[in-house]
């Protein structure tokens, strides 16, 4: 009774909940990787394990996932005694690069030498993504003016991004 009470404690307050299910396919696959490495002396590839269990691949590679301990970005992987370098440091952001920042910047810049109209109709277009014919009954004009305001926009921003 003990050992189980520790063990409902340990699952229930552990810091992401996996089910008990992907858990047993998880250390399941880790006896079989212990098999295998004393059978073949050598450890096994993912594919072996999966055949062995019976189970497609992935399901495996998900289930060892999930039973690992989350890490902070801010744990440290190497201290020289000085600095330290993060997991954070270690880890890229591909979303906010360097050259992010420059086309931001260039389409800032370029919006900045459009006239209200222009600015506005691309705004509705690409920042609200509404279609020509909304911008039209929004706007008050017709759908074909507003290709044409649009065309005329973009290519004059063409020019201060080139």
């Amino acid at each position: 009774m003990i050992i189980g009470e520790i063990r409902r404690y340990l699952r229930d307050n552990n810091t992401i909940r996996v089910s008990r299910s992907l858990r047993d396919t998880a250390y399941r696959a880790l006896s079989i990787k212990e098999k295998l490495t004393a059978k073949n002396s050598k450890e096994p590839e993912i594919e072996e394990i999966a055949k062995e269990m019976g189970v497609p691949k992935e399901e495996i590679i998900f289930a060892l996932d999930a039973i690992q301990d989350p890490v902070s970005l801010f744990e440290p992987v190497y201290n020289d005694g000085a600095d330290a370098i993060f997991v954070m440091d270690q880890v890229s952001d591909e979303k906010n690069t360097d050259n992010r920042w420059l086309e931001n910047l260039s389409l800032t810049e370029a919006l900045k030498r459009l006239g209200e109209r222009e600015k506005h109709i691309l705004s509705l277009r690409f920042f609200e993504g509404k279609t020509q014919m909304e911008v039209a009954d929004e706007i008050g004009i017709s759908q074909a003016q507003v290709s044409r305001l649009e065309k005329n926009a973009l290519k004059n921003m063409k020019k201060y991004i080139s």
